[in-house]
């Protein structure tokens, strides 16, 4: 019935995550919320695991995709699962380093670094500093020999291939800001150079080509047209690359209509192809790093909203409007993306009644979802909105000054704050 095992429906009727009642905990915690199940996410981390155990021997590790859910209890909770880290800023590191994580286990994305947060990196001592384009290889190489070190190093490659996802979480083919191009022979050039400086060594290379992707042959595409570069770097450099990243982008299921791979398919199928050409080329298998993000997390977490005003245009559509919207959630509003909405406190009663999902920010694109069946709706009712355990509070926002909401995390039945609510004083704080 729900996208996530952690959902359930109690005798009252009610909407349950991690065995607690989604009612009371809006009533404990206020709304809007995030709710997130902890066990959940553990399995998910242990998923990955097994499936590297299984299929490259334990000779690879997931990185967590931080961007989608980053925050010290998280990050606590991927350390102890034993997964790594992938980080885009400074203020995703920095959150790590708090939080204890290691640093070698680090790998720092992002297309445009700043000074600043190479150095970090560097001085944090980071597994990896993931290269983008060439002016970070050259503000990397000069901050190194600054600092008298040599940084180990990604590459991130664009691959050339198109996931089909939407055009805004599309990262592989040509036209990308991510990344070196295969197709112009731009990325061999680029690792020549990086072969070539003093305090850079090259340990990987990296691609990735989307986000919410169901079809398993992309990536399966990806890495060969991956193991192909890396014979192709051995053949004109003579140097062997020992790791190779594949990056994330696996689909969850947000509604009835997605219908995602389990992790063993992907991992199986994609080890088969990193075998074979392996073998075809006679290289030792790399060591392999993946990053999965929403996967982890996304099924993890709902949204608890309490309905406020409800406007029925006669013959258009209905209007259910809740306390919170595109500062919490924005991603219908970037990408229309499909979510499951329903009431926590009728959870039993069928979902009779076609309504629009609106927020409360003064923009007429602040919808949570249009058109989505729900039992019927009365002011005060709890609103759920299922799978938005990843990029909903990483990317959330003021707008309008509206306070960013908690983070409730249930462990074996008994919730926790692992984030507050921010207070009006909250907003002001950096105000001169």
């Amino acid at each position: 019935m729900f996208v996530s095992d952690c959902l359930k429906v109690n005798e009252k009727g009610h909407l349950t995550i991690g065995g607690c009642d989604t009612v009371e905990l809006a009533k404990t915690y206020g709304t809007p919320v995030y709710v997130m199940d902890e066990t959940t996410i553990r399995n998910a981390c242990r998923a990955y695991k097994k499936s590297f155990d299984m299929y490259y021997g334990g000779n690879g590790m997931a990185l967590f995709a931080s961007k989608a859910l980053n925050c010290l209890e998280i990050c606590r909770i991927i350390k102890e699962e034993g997964l790594g880290l992938d980080v885009v800023s400074g203020g995703e590191l920095y959150t790590a380093l708090k939080a204890g994580f290691p640093a070698e286990k680090i790998h720092f994305h992002g297309n445009n670094k700043t000074s600043d947060e190479i150095r970090m990196a560097l001085e944090a001592k980071v597994g990896r500093i993931v290269l983008d384009n060439l002016y970070e290889l050259e503000t990397v190489n000069q901050i190194a020999g600054e600092m008298g070190i040599s940084a180990d190093v990604s590459m991130r490659i664009k691959p050339g291939i198109d996931a089909h996802t939407h055009s805004f979480i599309r990262t592989g083919q040509i036209d990308s800001k991510f990344g070196f191009a295969l197709e112009t022979g731009e990325a061999m050039e680029a690792v020549k150079k990086v072969i070539s400086y003093p305090h850079i060594i090259l340990k990987e290379v990296h691609c990735h080509i989307g986000s919410q992707i169901f079809d398993i042959d992309p990536f399966v595409h990806a890495a060969e047209v991956m193991m192909d570069f890396i014979q192709d770097i051995r053949k004109q450099t003579g140097v062997t690359i020992e790791c190779l990243n594949l990056g994330g982008g696996f689909g969850i299921q947000y509604t009835k209509e997605d219908t995602p791979k389990s992790y063993d398919s992907y991992m199986e199928k994609v080890s088969q192809a990193v075998k074979s050409k392996a073998k075809e080329y006679q290289l030792p298998i790399p060591y392999i790093y993946l990053e999965p993000g929403r996967s982890i997390v996304g099924e993890a977490g709902i949204t608890l909203y309490r309905v406020g005003g409800i406007k029925e245009i006669p013959n258009i559509r209905t209007y259910v409007s809740v306390d919170g919207g595109m500062t919490d959630n924005p991603r219908y509003a970037l990408y229309k993306s499909g979510y499951t909405c329903l009431i926590a406190n009728k959870a039993a009663q069928p979902a009779a009644y076609k309504v629009t999902v609106a927020g409360k920010c003064c923009e007429s694109g602040d919808l949570i979802q249009e058109d989505t069946m729900i039992a019927q709706p009365e002011v005060g009712d709890i609103l759920a909105v299922l799978s938005t355990g990843a990029y909903n509070y990483s990317m959330s926002s003021n707008y309008n000054r509206i306070p960013k909401p908690p983070i409730v995390m249930i462990k074996e039945g008994q919730p926790r704050e692992i984030v507050r609510r921010q207070s009006y004083e909250d907003l002001i704080r950096n105000d001169i």
